[in-house]
């Protein structure tokens, strides 16, 4: 089972993203739930890498674990709320279709 916790502050925008565990749903390599989550993971940290007004921490300390945090100026609001709208709803989407295999955390936090 693969745990996503996400944290959004009171504005909603992405302060942590916490992914860990395996899925299960097919053989190493080839186990779709997990592709679908590290894609989404590794396209989001990509995008927001070097982003200006948006600076990331994260790590991915061994396979099945990925964490990443984001703080940000006002210069890149708008951008962290894409970026991480679009996290939330690709994680989200993976849950409803392998529930299974994959569950989504989310906690607002002031």
């Amino acid at each position: 089972m693969i745990e996503v916790d996400m944290i959004l502050n009171e504005a909603g925008l992405l302060r942590s993203c916490r992914v860990s565990g395996h899925a299960g749903a097919g053989k190493r390599g080839g186990d779709i739930v997990c592709a679908a989550v590290s894609v989404l993971t590794r396209t989001t940290i990509r995008v927001l890498s070097g982003r200006e007004g948006i600076k990331i921490r994260g790590n991915v300390p061994e396979p099945g674990n990925f964490y990443l945090e984001a703080e940000y100026s006002p210069e890149g609001r708008d951008f962290l709320a894409a970026a991480g709208t679009f996290l939330i709803e690709g994680l989200l989407s993976v849950f409803e279709e392998f529930p299974d295999n994959c569950r989504v955390n989310i906690e607002r936090r002031h």
